[in-house]
């Protein structure tokens, strides 16, 4: 009796997967998944486009690492993105590092800033993207790969509806 051949990532395979971004040069973990990541593969890209095109023919158990230049993903660092503020004209709300602010420019573009710095009586809030000058390696650990199913190609993911979390409301879509 032969084994059953073991399902690869390709279009239309239903994944899931957990990682971590590490930082290359120190070894840090700088952020992980703590949840299993589902999607189908080739209907949304879930993470960079490089580390999706590494995914393509490996299989559960597999556990892969893909080194990812993020100036190449995001863009080089734009000191003009890096704003000084009297800490009185930043509501007290925000006043806390790590605080993402979503701001909105006179002509109507949006993008999100991070409170880097508070010293004294000044802010610093930084919009560029925490990962602009690394590089960084994803850490991939491959838990399953099946077919999708209709529903799941139609989602993009898991097609079980939206987890149920205390204060939640469901919409009737």
């Amino acid at each position: 009796m032969t084994a059953p051949s073991q399902e690869i990532i390709a279009d239309g395979k239903y994944v899931e997967l957990k990682y971590e971004v590490v930082d290359a040069k120190t070894g840090g973990v700088l952020t992980e998944v703590q949840f299993p990541l589902g999607y189908v593969h080739g209907v949304n890209e879930v993470l960079a486009p490089a580390v999706m095109r590494e995914l393509e023919g490996r299989s559960a158990g597999e556990i892969i690492e893909v080194e990812i230049d993020c100036d190449a993903l995001f863009g080089p660092r734009d000191e003009s993105l890096v704003v000084i503020e009297s800490l009185d004209n930043v509501p007290e709300a925000y006043r806390q590092v790590g605080m993402a602010i979503l701001m909105e420019s006179d002509s109507g573009r949006t993008r999100t800033f991070l409170v880097t710095r508070i010293q004294g009586d000044v802010i610093v809030l930084d919009g560029n993207n925490p990962l602009c000058g690394r590089q960084v390696v994803f850490r991939l650990r491959i838990l399953t790969v099946r077919e999708a199913t209709p529903a799941e190609r139609e989602f993009g993911g898991g097609a079980d509806g939206a987890p149920d979390l205390p204060g939640s409301v469901r919409l009737p879509i």
